[in-house]
């Protein structure tokens, strides 16, 4: 294992019993086949339910719907981007040449989505508990409070929150193509709502971008469905 790793392990305070998932977890899909993708998708999902058990903790006055606020705002790309360059992510990162000499290694996407991958890792290498612990760490220096919910919602929890008051289950993503050169890659991604059968599509620069923008087109689809139209509206007016 090169010295990278090694510096890389201490600072996240675990030895890997399987090296080989590290070094997965750090590859891009531009370097080899053998990519972190997978392990980005799994770690996602640990990443989340470990930063809301951290937040059903902290925070036990806030209703559901503001500690899923709070929530998108630590699992959005921003404030994962500014954790993995405090590990020192981009050190231990594998790219191709073309990726590396367009800056790869300090593109916000690029660094998210290893650190999700390396929590995905740290999952299958040790468990889901090592794995909390792990994602409790990097948001110890994040002071957690009430007013993170204040932020703004990201269109995943806004379309999250919508389709919830109405009982209805969440959507689904799908990533339906990457374009481009591996380098400088977007993803269209599809979003669908089961109940209605209706589906919307999004592109990004990564694929949490890209279902992003397949929500906000999917909400912004369903609130003008369910708008009442103008028509109607002027004729319940009419005097009778």
């Amino acid at each position: 294992m090169s010295p990278e790793l090694l510096a890389l392990q201490k600072r996240l305070q675990h030895t890997f019993a399987n090296p080989r998932l590290l070094e997965r977890a750090l590859t891009h899909r531009s370097f080899s086949a053998d990519h972190n993708e997978r392990l980005e998708f799994l770690g996602d999902s640990v990443l989340s339910l470990a930063v809301s058990g951290l937040l059903f903790e902290k925070l036990s006055q806030l209703p559901e719907g503001d500690l899923s606020r709070v929530r998108a705002n630590l699992v959005k790309q921003d404030t994962l981007f500014q954790i993995a360059s405090g590990l020192g992510l981009a050190t231990g990162l594998r790219l191709g040449d073309g990726e590396k000499r367009s800056g790869g290694h300090k593109r916000p996407s690029i660094l998210a989505d290893a650190l999700e991958a390396l929590i995905g890792a740290v999952y299958l290498d040790a468990g889901f508990e090592v794995a909390a612990a792990l994602v409790h760490r990097m948001y110890s220096n994040i002071e957690l409070n009430a007013q993170m919910s204040a932020m703004g919602k990201d269109p995943k929890t806004e379309l999250q929150e919508w389709l919830q008051a109405r009982k209805m289950k969440l959507p689904v993503y799908r990533v339906v193509a990457t374009l481009g050169e591996a380098h400088k890659q977007t993803f269209d991604v599809e979003c669908t709502v089961t109940e209605t059968g209706h589906s919307e599509r999004g592109i990004g620069a990564s694929r949490r971008a890209g279902e992003q923008a397949a929500a906000a087109a999917m909400f912004q689809h369903l609130t003008a469905a369910s708008a009442p139209s103008r028509n109607a509206s002027s004729t319940d007016q009419q005097p009778r």
